[in-house]
């Protein structure tokens, strides 16, 4: 099973289920877990391959679906019943598919520096990244991703967090993680088309040029459901970079389900 930490608050019966992203881990989520753990309990996950959840050897193939499923064990086994969900960049691809497959179990999704849409830069970086998989050391690719998705200097703590949470993988982790922007283009594609009856909160950097065009097409098709908030000065790893203004905004859209 996918490794996980629970933070519990006895006078609250509200989940907040956290996902990070691809090379990250819930080490992610430090400047978080003590203002949410005030107002809610919190469950942080390690995704398959990443964090604790490299001792575990997982069998199915790796897909969304598939991905999905794991943190569907987990709050299976914790017998939570439903949950808010908060994401940070491809961990935003896991809840929204895990909300296509179980939307009784979504109460929100927070979807901080969300994928919607690759623009030609991104879809450069995954031929490249396609192309050299197997050749070159995977944190060599890693970096150049995460300089060219994270520019700024700014962004350099973000940057350098991410970078460092790679290092713990393994090239061949990094590898089937990477195989998943196979299924990427049809599935985003999906996700723009169909808006789900689910309060959906995007929160974004107004630097994160790779993804926030799309999110705010997005959010104008998907009125009915979607809020957008975009902070200042901030680039794509929006809950490290600037994350009181994360914090207050979030936890803000929460308290409208008590």
């Amino acid at each position: 099973m996918t490794n996980y930490t629970i933070y519990d608050n006895p006078s609250s019966n509200q989940w907040v289920t956290f996902v990070h992203g691809a090379g990250g881990s819930s080490s992610i989520w430090f400047k978080q877990i003590r203002e949410f753990q005030k107002h809610f309990n919190v469950l942080l996950l390690d995704l398959r391959g990443h964090g604790d959840s490299k001792k575990t050897s997982f069998t199915k193939k790796y897909t969304f679906k598939s991905i999905a499923q794991d943190v569907i064990k987990v709050i299976d086994h914790l017998k939570i019943q439903s949950s808010h969900f908060v994401g940070i960049s491809l961990g935003t691809i896991v809840i929204r598919q895990l909300a296509e497959m179980y939307p009784e179990r979504v109460k929100s999704m927070i979807m901080g520096g969300a994928i919607l849409k690759m623009n030609f830069r991104s879809q450069i970086l995954m031929r490249v990244g396609n192309v050299f998989k197997y050749i070159l050391p995977y944190l060599v690719l890693y970096k150049l991703f995460a300089f060219i998705i994270m520019p700024k200097d700014n962004h350099k703590q973000s940057r350098l967090l991410f970078i460092n949470e790679a290092k713990k993988l393994y090239q061949k982790e990094f590898i089937k993680w990477f195989k998943l922007t196979a299924e990427i283009n049809p599935v985003l594609r999906w996700f723009r088309q169909v808006e789900l009856n689910i309060p959906t909160f995007y929160i974004m950097g107004e630097e994160d040029y790779m993804f926030l065009p799309s999110v705010k097409k997005v959010v104008e098709a998907h009125y009915k459901t979607a809020k957008l908030f975009v902070i200042e000065k901030c680039g794509h790893v929006v809950n490290v970079e600037q994350a009181s203004v994360f914090n207050d905004q979030v936890i803000g859209f929460l308290k409208e389900f008590k």
